[in-house]
């Protein structure tokens, strides 16, 4: 018996190392490329190798005097900020119309705002480049601006559902029969509570608008295009590390990002929600 507990015992314990053992490869496999990059970034040698002898911000400097990265770096900010504010604009109501509603009809709606999401950015790419063009917008910065609204409605979408649903009807029924109006109960109940899931997804669709190629590479023109076609034109002539210092900023506003949707709103809960 007790031959059986100390071999049951030597099991858990091999279970257990071996899937910390997993556990921190596949964190190293994923973080060991990150690292590498913000590293290069900070080397003085004109070429992209490691390893590298010395510490230098001569990169970071470069950012500055080409202009095309600062340029579109402005105009990644701008573009995701107002293909937030438009996707908030879309997704709240049609959340609040379509979120409480079990009807086939409700139902079909709802994934077919979230649709965009399982649709390869590619094939929403040309998709809208050829409606937008039949419609006269063409490449502009209006057609980019609808482009990065489609990508990012259901991102909103999603959170503010989730929020919707999870705190029922209850707060809503009780200002109601305290003599509240609709549009008072809107105002001073329902948007206080789904508020945490409009930020969160506006950030997340923030986010998925600073780091889109596909869609932006069809509607990008000369006076306007964002900071991962100039990355991907650049890349194509040339290889120092100026890219590496680029991708180090976009990955720290990246994960300012996330640190305030963790603060506000939770990354556990938008995965399990």
């Amino acid at each position: 018996m007790k031959a059986r507990l100390a071999a049951a015992l030597v099991a858990r314990h091999a279970g257990n190392w071996l899937l910390g053992s997993f556990t921190l490869l596949f964190f190293v496999f994923l973080v060991a490329p990150i690292a590498v990059v913000v590293a290069v970034s900070f080397t003085p040698q004109a070429a992209v190798s490691l390893p590298y002898q010395g510490f230098s911000f001569r990169w970071y400097a470069r950012l500055i005097e080409y202009r095309p990265f600062a340029d579109s770096l402005l105009t990644s900010l701008y573009l995701a900020l107002n293909s937030a504010l438009v996707a908030v604009l879309i997704a709240v109501p049609a959340a609040l119309a379509l979120g409480r509603n079990t009807s086939r009809a409700a139902t079909a709606t709802v994934a077919f705002l979230l649709a965009p999401i399982a649709i390869p950015a590619l094939v929403i790419g040309l998709s809208l480049l050829y409606y937008l063009s039949n419609l006269g917008l063409g490449v502009s910065y209006t057609s980019l601006l609808v482009a990065h609204t489609v990508i990012s409605v259901p991102y909103v979408m999603r959170t503010v559902l989730a929020v919707y649903r999870n705190v029922g009807s209850d707060y809503e029924e009780a200002a109601a029969v305290l003599s509240a109006n609709p549009w008072q109960v809107f105002i001073h109940v329902t948007m206080p509570l789904i508020a945490p899931g409009i930020f969160a997804g506006s950030l997340f669709a923030m986010l998925v608008s600073l780091d889109n190629l596909a869609v932006s590479y069809f509607f990008g023109t000369a006076n306007v295009t964002t900071l991962p076609v100039v990355m991907l034109s650049y890349l194509q002539n040339q290889f120092d590390p100026a890219i590496a210092a680029i991708s180090t900023v976009q990955m720290l506003i990246t994960i300012a990002l996330l640190l305030v949707v963790e603060r506000t709103y939770g990354l556990r809960a938008l995965t399990t929600q």
